[in-house]
């Protein structure tokens, strides 16, 4: 079983990354997007890795931190969901995003994940919401639907979410009504 991989990066695509090892070895890794936006070709990278064998194929998912590759595995456990889906919720947002909008009983926020239906974002949310202890957040719970709440109107007037989350995480972290989070959100996304 590998559970850790550390090399250069030698591929970047929508296969995942290729990071090649001192010894030789490339090994195809799948991850989440925010993994994938920090491997740079060239770069060095170090991954935790979840290993998934089957008959026809030996699959690996890579992740920054091992409190990432601990969420994964958690939301593998629910049936339905399976490591890609579990890559996919992992590629909404950061891990505390996502872990605040479970405990938070927010399950129309994972349904943003394609693949990702209300019966499946519900039972992750009934499933996970009281096994997140272990994760240490820094936020509030009614920071995330704020936060889903400015991107929804964000969305609605034709902005990408993948664009804007980070400007409205920042955002939030200010004492701003919803309203004023949306006015500064344009302000800094019309630059």
């Amino acid at each position: 079983m590998i559970g850790y991989i550390e090399g250069i990066v030698i591929e970047n695509s929508d296969r995942g990354v290729v990071v090649l090892t001192k010894t030789g070895i490339g090994y195809l890794i799948a991850t989440t997007r925010n993994t994938q936006e920090r491997a740079k070709v060239d770069s060095e990278i170090a991954l935790w890795i979840h290993t998934v064998v089957r008959e026809d194929a030996l699959d690996l998912f890579g992740f920054i931190t091992e409190e990432e590759l601990r969420f994964f595995k958690m939301l593998t456990t629910i049936s339905g969901i399976g490591p890609k889906s579990a890559c996919n919720i992992l590629s909404l947002a950061d891990l505390h995003t996502i872990v605040h909008a479970i405990q938070g009983g927010d399950a129309g926020y994972l349904t943003k994940v394609s693949g990702i239906g209300k019966k499946n974002a519900e039972k992750i949310v009934l499933e996970l919401r009281d096994k997140l202890d272990n994760f240490a957040i820094a936020t509030s719970a009614k920071t995330t639907s704020v936060e889903t709440e400015v991107i929804e109107a964000l969305e609605a007037l034709g902005y990408e979410p993948r664009a804007t989350r980070e400007v409205v995480r920042a955002l939030t972290r200010e004492t701003l009504t919803t309203q004023e989070i949306i006015r500064a959100a344009l302000q800094q996304l019309g630059k």
